[in-house]
């Protein structure tokens, strides 16, 4: 029976959703060459490293962290648990006991969160009023040996717990810091119709990266 490819990742596109701060750079697309002039159709992209569907590397939180370019691929391809959290809405907490009745005795090393949250894709409650994990549950995936973690929401953190708070991005710091890669902005999760999948996570090879946009997909054999 032929494979089955589910895109998990978002369209690159002018318009779309970035973070609403200014260290976060809207997408611009500019074209250069026509068809009609130069006889072939060029674009130059300006973009931030955390746009669209995205990879974290330590380095986004961790100094001298471990960069988008030394990321082992096979860490970040293989087999992943993903977990249903579709009970949980807007600007709820998952604790450590939600997530481990949810995971159960499944594997923990790659973890795909499943909030089904781009419904709110448009929104700024997309990103002010999303499902995030407790403190307690960031650290219990990574004493589990988690090393990648993918979310169809735009962050693992309490919205409010960003830049300029006295408790800023905990948990992007206990992931980051435990070595755990995150994979951010993700879609399409309700496609996967079984508990564990192979994804493949192919994150632009950028020097010194802090993030990169990515093409994420799952295989379905």
């Amino acid at each position: 029976m032929p494979s089955k490819i589910i895109d998990l990742s978002m369209i690159l596109e002018e318009g779309m959703i970035s973070f609403p701060q200014p260290w976060h750079p809207i997408l611009e697309i500019v074209q250069l060459g026509r068809h009609e002039v130069e006889g072939r159709e060029t674009r130059k992209i300006t973009m931030g490293t955390h746009t669209g569907t995205h990879i974290d590397s330590p380095r986004h939180f961790i100094p001298n962290g471990t960069t988008v370019d030394e990321i082992p691929l096979e860490q970040i391809n293989g087999m992943a648990s993903v977990v249903n959290l579709t009970s949980f809405g807007p600007g709820d907490e998952v604790g450590k006991k939600d997530l481990e009745d949810a995971l159960g005795d499944r594997p923990a090393e790659r973890v795909l969160l499943r909030f089904d949250w781009e419904k709110m894709i448009g929104s700024l409650d997309y990103y002010y009023k999303s499902p995030y994990l407790s403190e307690e549950a960031a650290k219990w995936l990574i004493a589990k040996g988690c090393k990648l973690l993918g979310m169809d929401t735009p962050m693992p953190d309490n919205p409010e717990n960003g830049r300029g708070c006295t408790n800023d991005s905990p948990n992007h710091k206990i992931l980051l810091g435990g070595g755990a890669i995150l994979v951010e902005y993700m879609i399409n999760l309700s496609s996967i119709d079984r508990d564990e999948v192979q994804i493949i996570v192919a994150p632009i090879k950028v020097k010194e990266g802090d993030g990169a946009p990515a093409r994420v997909f799952a295989i379905l054999e």
